[in-house]
């Protein structure tokens, strides 16, 4: 057979290009040689780092070695002194710009802090830890103050936090100093990264004072009363060392080749603790009403307040009309509508004077109208009680349907059981239908008469049920858990509307000794900080089986719904189940304004859990706080100064120079076991804020910090398996 010259070609053309890749496939991919692993270099830099009398430098330019690029530059890059008009900050190839839309002010040290925003394009190698600075003065100023920026309350780590500096200046009166924060900008800044450390560089000799803001409006003051600060009166000396460091050279992800000493200068002071928080006296405005329900009405205010608003009806009467159930600070209050003639009105049109910031920040009288309106209206009611009612009787009807049936096949099986039962009589032959007649008869010619009898039976059955009225709809309420419950603590009554009267001759509790129930003391209370919630306190004992009966309407709310019968068995934990916990307190409470105080007495001591949330806590007595009946566990430990013993943790106010309460937290874990007694020694003060607080109950965890990735090593090792 002839075969053409091209096909032969072309048959040896794949036959070569099949063998090549074979080979190459024996042979191995080429792996594009070596990573890059090297940090991107600064070759030249407009005008020159650390240039002085600099008056024209509006745009710097910085050329590296390779292609590079800037990550996040809003949030990692910070020009200080603070530009009030933003800077255009962007990478062009090898080239970073930044152009200063602000004016440059004289004999001014000027630094532009990168941190690690500036990596190489293709590897994503940091220049780390990079601050490019020049003067319009005669020099460079070099000082540096670090630290750190928590938050008051639960000692974490603030991001992103704006952290300033003044000048110490004697020829400034006292009251100027006090006010700088919400009269004058910053005069150098830094921002917090996520450990909540800050490094402020580029000082010139001489003492400082420290802020920090969440600066809403960025202008670099404290405008804002939602804007957290911090502020510190501690007056910061600058001052530096020589000193070395120990830097780890690694191999790669695992192994290190060395230590490197490396001498450098130690700035000080480098332990400076900001405390932010966010001031108590807020704006006060009405935020919003809501009428959920005919009977209730709330108002939600921004702040908290010392008085309640006062409320004028203006379609009824408002005198005696309500009972408020208010937030501790007033801040949230809800208006229960007694009478029935009032919550049935469609509208209820109020007039509300109460207190509110103007535009100057001070509170004056406000007067407002509310029109009520409610969000569950009548035919919304009538249509859902309708639908109540109508869901009752068909399930009463059902049930009694089935009842029925029940008690007819138990009739029959009755029947059938008894002696001497008569025979079925045969069916008569006149009834007896031919089988070609019953053959030619249509399905519903033969099944009409039975049909429509039981249809007719159906209906008068229907017909015979009468519907009874609805049961009635108790009171509804929450108790505590009663299962395994501390003998260190009480039960909780939750009601969801308020109570009208509480008839204690119809609760009755009892204490079981050997087999039998005896009638025990007990105390039922409103609690006054929630007029829905009500406690019974008992001398509880461990190992213990008590009992509470509650008879029908021993609690009736404000519009005459009755509680139900009940009856409940509470079962007391064993000491065998739990954990004791003793903490001992030692070293001496300083108070924010630097007074010593000779115990910890006004302190609360608070047991967390792995959440940072508090499962217990006791006031400290002659330096000691004992936790009994723990569940064994794994906890940690939080110490409020109560410095105004009221029980719970106080915010700072700027304007008084007020501080908030200090909060310290027991650096590491405790494990309880079952049947454990710990003494723990504490000495809250002994460590650095920034280092108490124990790292798995940190929420704000640490960024990963940008490292060479040593691929080449990872890629050798890979061979070498």
């Amino acid at each position: 057979m002839n075969t053409h010259p091209s096909h032969t070609l072309h048959t040896i053309f794949i036959a070569a290009t099949l063998l090549l890749c074979f080979a190459c496939a024996r042979m191995g991919t080429p792996d594009g040689g070596p990573y890059d692993e090297t940090p991107p270099k600064v070759m030249s830099t407009t005008p020159k780092y650390g240039a002085t009398n600099v008056k024209s430098a509006k745009k710097i330019t910085i050329e590296f070695d390779e292609i590079v690029k800037i990550d996040n530059a809003m949030d990692k890059v910070v020009i200080s002194p603070p530009q009030i008009e933003q800077p255009e900050i962007a990478a062009n190839g090898k080239k970073v710009t930044i152009n200063l839309l602000d004016s440059l002010k004289p004999g001014m040290t000027y630094t532009i802090d990168f941190a690690d925003a500036i990596v190489d394009n293709n590897e994503g190698n940091p220049y780390g830890d990079y601050a490019f600075t020049f003067s319009t003065g005669e020099q460079v100023d070099s000082f540096q103050v670090s630290g750190h920026v928590l938050d008051a309350s639960n000692l974490e780590p603030i991001k992103g936090m704006l952290v300033g500096l003044y000048k110490v200046d004697s020829l400034v009166a006292p009251t100027q100093q006090d006010s700088l924060l919400r009269t004058t900008p910053f005069e150098r800044i830094s921002r917090t990264d996520s450990r909540g450390h800050f490094v402020v560089k580029g000082l010139a000799p001489g003492q400082y004072r420290a802020c920090a803001l969440n600066d809403q409006n960025q202008n670099y003051l404290y405008d804002q009363p939602a804007e957290k600060i911090a502020f510190s009166e501690r007056i910061l000396s600058t001052s530096s060392r020589p000193d070395l460091r120990a830097d780890t050279v690694w191999h790669d992800s695992i192994h290190y080749d060395s230590i490197v000493i490396t001498p450098y200068t130690h700035y000080y002071p480098d332990d400076i603790a900001l405390l932010a928080f966010e001031s108590a006296l807020q704006n006060q405005h009405l935020l919003k009403s809501e009428r959920l329900t005919p009977q209730m009405f709330t108002l939600y205010f921004t702040a908290p307040s010392d008085t309640l608003p006062r409320l004028t009806g203006l379609n009824f009467d408002a005198s005696d009309a309500f009972i408020i159930d208010a937030t501790p600070h007033n801040d949230t209050i809800n208006y229960w509508v007694k009478d029935s003639l009032i919550y049935n009105l469609d509208t209820l049109n109020v007039q509300l004077d109460f207190l509110s910031t103007d535009t100057l920040g001070q509170l004056v009288a406000t007067t407002d109208t509310l029109w009520l309106v409610s969000k569950l209206t009548k035919e919304k009611i009538a249509r859902q009680n309708k639908e109540k009612f109508e869901q009752w009787a068909k399930d009463y009807k059902q049930k009694l349907k089935e009842e029925r049936r029940a008690a007819k096949r138990a009739e029959k099986e009755n029947n059938s059981e008894a002696p001497n039962s008569p025979e079925v009589p045969e069916t008569p032959s006149s009834l007896e239908v031919p089988l070609a007649s019953l053959s030619s008869s249509s399905p519903d010619s033969i099944s009409s008469p039975s049909t429509k009898r039981s249809k007719k039976k159906k209906k008068d059955d229907e017909e015979d049920i009468a519907i009874p009225p609805m049961p009635e709809e108790f009171l509804d309420y929450q108790m505590s858990n009663l299962q395994g419950m501390s003998p260190d603590k009480n039960i909780d009554f939750e009601f969801s509307e308020p109570l009208d009267s509480v008839n204690l001759s119809k609760i009755r509790f009892s204490i079981k000794v050997d087999t039998l129930f005896q009638p025990a003391r007990f105390v039922f209370r409103q609690l006054p900080e929630n007029i829905k919630t009500y406690r019974l306190y008992a001398e509880w004992e461990p190992d213990t089986t008590y009992q509470i009966e509650i008879d029908t309407a021993a609690f009736v709310n404000i519009y005459g719904k009755r509680s139900e019968a009940t009856k409940r068995t509470i079962r007391m934990k064993s000491l065998d189940t739990c954990s004791t916990l003793f903490v001992v307190l030692g070293g001496q409470p300083t108070t924010p304004e630097g007074l010593q105080l000779s115990n910890w007495d006004s302190a609360l001591v608070q047991l967390l859990d792995g959440s940072d949330k508090v499962v217990k806590t006791v006031k400290a007595q002659n330096n000691k706080a004992d936790f009994y009946f723990i569940n064994p566990s794994t906890y940690y430990l939080r110490l409020i100064l109560d410095l105004n013993g009221n029980g719970i943790w106080d915010t700072g106010d700027y304007d008084q120079k007020l501080q908030p309460e200090p909060v310290y937290y027991y650096p590491e874990a405790l494990t309880l076991k079952a049947q454990w007694e710990i003494t723990q020694d504490w000495r809250p003060t002994h460590l650095p804020l920034s280092k108490q607080k124990p790292q798995k109950i940190t929420k704000q965890k640490p960024d990963k910090e940008k490292t060479s990735k040593n691929r080449n090593a990872q890629r050798l090792a890979e061979k070498r398996r």
